[in-house]
This record gives structure tokens, sequence and C-alpha cells, in this order.
């Protein structure tokens, strides 16, 4: 009973707060924004399907307009002439960061991988590391034979199941995922033609990859509001440590 009473002080407290928190901040520059509603923000205005969604509502305000996730500020660009300005050598840089996010946090070694460190000193590092040594072109030459094999592999595989209709989208998945798993652990874990050794232990390497992308783009309502990651309400945050 107490712990009840202690949320519903929460419920009522918080918006207040916010609001007088919000009320007291000095007016900026800021784009146009629909009305919002404590906590949530404009969560309540998205639906499906989400570009729509903010089409129609470019047409009230702008295109560029502020929207508020929560406790997170987005802004929605809609024209393509906003769009280009952002990426301009001006612009480029303030637009660098990505969100940190709780995927990025837990999937990502702490924010610590080039797709989600912030921009700065170790992302450039991490930059150079992916240029001279996975993208370059001795690099690549490397791996010429195994990717001619796999290639090879797939076409005979797609002539064998050519009676019936092919899935051409997954074959070209096994593809890139048998290409990247051999050219770092020299194993093949989709497809048909794995060796009986490792089945075992390629089930498991794909149910596993298949949690982790679930996961990694799953939206989370703990990183817009707060307090329901602090209180574990959604879960999502357990399935991602034990992932890991």
């Amino acid at each position: 009973m107490e712990i009840n009473m202690f949320f519903l002080v929460l419920l009522i407290l918080i918006p207040t707060f916010v609001l007088i928190i919000q009320n007291k901040r000095p007016k900026s520059n800021l784009p146009p924004t629909p009305p919002s509603l404590p906590i949530i923000g404009h969560l309540h205005l998205l639906k499906e399907p989400l570009h729509k969604t903010l089409h129609n509502m470019s047409h009230n305000f702008g295109p560029v307009m502020l929207l508020r996730f929560g406790v997170r500020k987005v802004v929605v660009l809609t024209s393509p002439s906003a769009v280009e300005e952002c990426f301009t050598k001006t612009n480029d840089v303030v637009v660098a960061n990505r969100p940190q996010l709780m995927q990025a946090k837990h999937l990502n070694y702490n924010y610590t991988t080039m797709g989600a460190a912030p921009y700065g000193t170790l992302w450039h590092a991490l930059r150079r590391v992916a240029a001279t040594e996975l993208l370059s072109a001795t690099r690549l030459d490397t791996t010429t034979n195994l990717r001619e094999h796999e290639v090879k592999l797939m076409c005979r595989q797609i002539y064998n199941d050519s009676s019936h209709k092919v899935n051409f989208k997954s074959w070209f998945r096994d593809l890139t995922n048998n290409i990247t798993t051999m050219a770092i652990i020299g194993k093949r874990y989709y497809g048909d033609e794995i060796n009986m050794g490792d089945l075992k232990e390629a089930v498991e390497f794909r149910e596993m990859m298949e949690e982790f992308f679930i996961v990694m783009h799953t939206e989370t309502l703990g990183d817009f509001i707060p307090v329901i990651r602090w209180i574990g309400f959604d879960g999502v945050e357990k399935k991602m440590i034990d992932l890991i």
C-alpha cells in the first residue's frame, strides 16, 4: 500500500515539477512545436505509418519542427534544403553525434564502437582503424578467394532450388553473414553446407544474432521516460544484459 502511494505521489509531483522548470527556462529560438503533454511530450501523437504522420504535422508547423519524446528533444526536417543545410561543412559536426540510447550502452560496449561512439577523438581513432585494417584494398584482397567461394556456393544452391520459388533476400543475407563469420572465425553458420560438428554451435549463433538484432532495433520507453527504466517496467534492459 505504501509503495502504491509513493508512485501515486510521483505521478502527481513529476508533471508539476516539469511544468515549473519549463516555465522558468528562458525562451530560446526553437522551431515551431505542437502542444505537448507533461512527461510524455509528443509521444501520443505518433502513429503508424510514422513518415505520413510527420509529413501531415509538417503541413501545420512547417518543414522544420521540434518534437519532444519524453525527455528527449527531436528536430524533424521535411525539407530537402533544410536537410542539405545540416550536412554542410558548417553544421555537419553539430549533428554528428548519435543519441545515447540503452541499446548502444549495453550492446555496443558502453558507446565505444564506431557506430555508437560520440563524435570526437575515440570516433576518429576507430574510423582510422576501420579504414586501414578492415576496409583497405590490401585487407579486401586477402578475402577475395573467400568471397568468391561463398558466392559460388550460393549460386549452386540457388540453381539446385530453382525448381521452386527462391527467396533471394534470405540467400543474400546468408551470403553476407557467412562471409563475415568466415573472415572473422573461419566458420560458416548459415545455409545448408555447415559442418556437422558445427551444427549445434551454428544454431545457437543464429538464435543469438536474431535476438541481438531484434533487441537492437527495439525502441524502449525507458530511453524517453527514465522513470520507466528505473522501475524496470518493460524488461527490455534485462534482455540486453542477459544477451551479452
